[in-house]
């Protein structure tokens, strides 16, 4: 029997989409499957009553993020950079210090805590230099870096205080996770994926430079847009069936068959879906071990962006939560102004417990205490619980526990039988990030063809 399509690709994220043009392009018949209402996955848009959008998920992109850079101008997407003018703020001991927002900036902080940071991410930048992005597993160290959490290194390696939690405060704002929770391996790999530490943290030459006027959501609905055939939305798919011949795919309500499936999810939502013959048992157990971040993101919208008449950019650091990393979000126009911050790892999961309206008290006291009283009266508050989205469960993306890489590594991108898999948690290069979900759409799609030609052949 003639299959439906010649390659269905589950879920409409960015990582989702960009295998399914680049299989269009390759003149195979294919079908796109979300179970979401909308296209975007970790990328989503809200407009409030003022008519000002903003993003309460994923927004920048920055650095040598390619991929993205070139969506946005064949899209014709123009790019806002990310407020930076005047002094950002660290949070220490009940006081806030200025600091440049230059690149490399340094905090006012006492000399030994400087100088055990410095040798820190010199030794950081150092040991992750060294790591094979296609094959971290058989670096000659991997077994014991993969051994240690970034927790047990910093204990190990770090000697003050502030240092140490500095890396911690690092581990939540990138990752959304606890230094515990994740390999220390794991930690360089991603590293270099995104360059290097100070790339990943920086907003100047950073992977938060950039903004997209309008949402990055409009990179989604762009990319849906120019498929030959419509994305089916409102359908999640709930099993795999695969014979030698092809894979039948399953929702609620529909059946399709394919020679080849892309599955773009998160790998421990890839792990829910049932499959017949089931995975192969390392496959599996990989989808079991690499679970998703604990973030919350919220906003307050002020009628004018007042920290800046102080001389702030509006990013402040801190030692103290719940809200420990924030950033200016004001539209261009500075018709509004916009405070976001991040609920991240553990009080990220504590504050998922509170109220919403115990959240709002929590956060815009964090922000009255790095930018003043004023930020106690917002004109509006907004908040996404990324942890409580079903089709998602966590953000910014998955984290590979301790002894992941080093047992499971090669499971991870290899396909097993006619499925293939993408997302950005496939990535080597911008590994978690809407860079690294492009590529990886991008390489499930060039593994298809070259199957499909060879099996023509």
């Amino acid at each position: 029997m003639k299959p439906d399509y010649d390659v269905i690709v589950v879920g409409a994220g960015l990582a989702g989409l960009t295998a399914a043009r680049q299989l269009e392009r390759s003149n195979l018949r294919v079908l796109v499957i979300e179970a979401r209402d909308r296209v975007g996955g970790r990328n989503e848009e809200v407009t409030l009553g003022n008519d000002l959008t903003l993003e309460v998920g994923g927004q920048w992109i920055g650095a040598n993020q390619e991929k993205m850079f070139a969506l946005c101008r064949e899209f014709d997407l123009k790019l806002i950079p990310t407020y930076n003018e005047g002094d950002n703020l660290l949070y220490i001991n009940g006081k806030c210090k200025r600091m440049g927002s230059q690149r490399g900036a340094i905090p006012k902080l006492n000399p030994f805590v400087l100088l055990d940071l410095y040798r820190s991410i010199k030794k950081i930048d150092k040991l992750s230099a060294q790591i094979d992005l296609t094959n971290p597993w058989q670096h000659p160290r991997a077994r014991e870096w993969d051994g240690h959490t970034l927790e047990s290194w910093i204990r190990q390696n770090i000697s003050t205080h502030q240092a140490r939690e500095y890396f911690r405060v690092v581990a939540e704002a990138v990752f959304a996770t606890e230094a515990s929770d994740f390999s220390f391996l794991h930690f360089l790999f991603y590293l270099k994926s995104g360059q290097d530490l100070e790339t990943l943290i920086s907003v100047e030459k950073g992977a938060q430079e950039y903004r997209v006027a309008g949402g990055t959501q409009q990179i989604s609905r762009c990319l849906a847009g120019s498929l030959q055939t419509p994305v089916l939305l409102d359908s999640p798919v709930t099993a795999l069936h695969q014979t030698d011949e092809g894979v039948t795919v399953q929702t609620a309500a529909q059946t399709f068959t394919a020679r080849k499936v892309v599955v773009s999810l998160p790998p421990t939502l890839a792990g829910r879906l049932h499959y017949d013959p089931p995975l192969p048992a390392l496959r599996d157990q990989l989808t079991q071990r690499v679970p998703a971040g604990s973030v919350i993101k919220v906003m307050a919208i002020y009628k004018e962006p007042f920290w800046r008449q102080a001389g702030l950019t509006g990013q402040a650091a801190s030692f103290e939560g719940p809200v420990k990393i924030t950033f200016d979000n004001s539209p261009e126009d500075s018709s509004y102004g916009v405070l976001l911050g991040f609920l991240e790892g553990a009080d990220g999961r504590q504050a998922a417990e509170w109220t919403v309206d115990q959240r709002q008290q929590q956060v815009l006291a964090c922000f009255a205490r790095y930018f003043g009283k004023e930020a106690l009266s917002p004109l509006d508050y907004l908040e996404k619980d990324w942890m409580a989205e079903p089709y998602t469960r966590g953000c910014y993306g998955g984290h590979f526990s301790p002894g992941v890489w080093t047992a499971y590594g090669p499971y991870l991108r290899q396909p097993c039988g006619h499925i293939h898999w993408a997302g950005a948690e496939t990535a080597d290069i911008w590994n978690g990030y809407m860079e690294g979900a492009v590529r990886s759409g991008e390489r499930a799609a060039g593994e298809i063809s070259i199957s499909l030609k060879q099996t023509k052949a």
